[in-house]
């Protein structure tokens, strides 16, 4: 297995870079103007927020994507998303699905504007191998009519 595919199983890194087509496909539909949570790296918008300018306590506005650390720290994201779409963004999420926890029930079925599970495993970072976990696509906030026929597709 190489270093890429190793990394991709541990615990150590906790962020999982957005495959590219993926991003694209969405990008197509929200024209998205924020990367709240990105690096030099891996951003896919122009402006993005890095570990360093730490997103969560940034202001977010506009149509921001979020793909967020996927360790315990991901809740405060999800929080955050949900808090700035009540303050006018819309907010796209990519996180794993796990309808099966608290942050599901208290804050994803209660104030989500649109859930769309994944079907198939992601490939994250340019990865040959999927993910060893299901992702599902978030949005908090409100969705144009063109932007809900276009996420039925």
């Amino acid at each position: 297995m190489s270093k890429l595919n190793k990394g991709l199983f541990s615990s150590n890194d906790q962020t999982w870079e957005t495959p590219i087509d993926f991003f694209n496909k969405l990008d197509s539909i929200f024209k998205f103007e924020l990367d709240v949570a990105a690096s030099d790296d891996n951003h896919k918008c122009d402006r993005y927020y890095t570990e360093e300018i730490d997103g969560l306590n940034q202001e977010w506005k506009g149509v921001c994507w979020m793909n967020p650390p996927y360790g315990r720290h991901q809740i405060k994201w999800i929080e955050k998303a949900s808090i700035e779409a009540d303050k006018g963004a819309t907010v796209a999420c990519l996180i794993p699905a796990k309808p099966d926890t608290k942050v599901w029930h208290n804050i994803i079925f209660a104030k989500a504007s649109c859930i769309l599970f994944i079907k198939g495993r992601l490939k994250f970072g340019g990865s040959k191998i999927n993910a060893p976990f299901p992702s599902a696509l978030i949005v908090f906030g409100d969705l144009t009519k063109e932007q809900e026929e276009a996420l039925k597709e």
